[in-house]
């Protein structure tokens, strides 16, 4: 890692990929600051899930909590307006016409990183940390490392700022994503994601599992304990 890169801006749901990625973070930057966005999602358990582990990191994780900045919320519910999302309407999980499913915000990462861009220049921090992934996704083209290399471009240029987006789970699984966790915080990271953060599309949080909390069946669900169950297939002692 370039010595220039002592800074980062972690976009930061309160879900699995993005809690991992900001406990990447802290272990290898000196100064790390949290971004959310607030952009009329049906359900608002993943907000106040952000809260709740970043109080967890700070608590039970004495050599990051120095590192752990300011925390943004950013509202744009400019997507909810758009509408046509399983995410942001009350509507039932399917496939589209074009091949995509319908919990595909259209633009969104797009505008994420757009606003983290301009975030990280007037925090003047250097790196975007975001959990996108090509590995185990739903397809969405807005996760795509091609994309997130033509926006490190653009954001550049239109900044004037040698900004870089780095993606640490784009080449990873959701197995994979587990054991990065165990391997950077032990299992006391392992048991933040499993009891404070939430993926779940329906915002379901009755019902703990042992890969944690949702409603089982969602395609997020389905993802995460198929994930866990790999994960502790490949490490019986756990």
């Amino acid at each position: 890692m370039p010595a220039m890169h002592t800074s980062a801006l972690v976009l930061f749901s309160g879900g699995q990929d993005s809690t991992t990625c900001l406990a990447d973070a802290l272990a290898r930057y000196e100064r790390v600051e949290t971004l959310g966005f607030d952009y009329g999602q049906r359900h608002h358990v993943e907000l106040d899930a952000r809260q709740q582990v970043l109080a967890q990191l700070r608590s039970q994780f004495p050599q990051w909590a120095p590192r752990l900045g300011e925390d943004h919320l950013l509202s744009l519910d400019v997507l909810s307006q758009i509408g046509g999302s399983s995410l942001t309407d009350d509507v039932a999980f399917a496939m589209q016409a074009d091949g995509l499913p319908n919990s595909f915000v259209p633009g969104r990462n797009l505008l994420f990183l757009t606003l983290a861009g301009a975030l990280a220049y007037r925090r003047g921090l250097q790196v975007i940390v975001t959990g996108v992934c090509e590995t185990d996704f739903s397809g969405y083209p807005d996760c795509r490392d091609d994309t997130m290399k033509a926006l490190q471009v653009a954001l550049n240029l239109g900044l004037e700022r040698r900004l870089r987006i780095a993606t640490p789970l784009m080449w990873i699984d959701k197995a994979q994503t587990w054991q990065m966790a165990q391997d950077l915080g032990g299992q006391a990271l392992v048991d933040i994601i499993v009891n404070d953060t939430h993926t779940c599309y329906q915002g379901t949080r009755d019902q703990l599992h042992d890969w944690g909390y949702g409603c089982g069946t969602c395609p997020a669900c389905d993802l995460r304990a198929k994930g866990w169950a790999k994960y502790k297939a490949s490490t019986p002692a756990r």
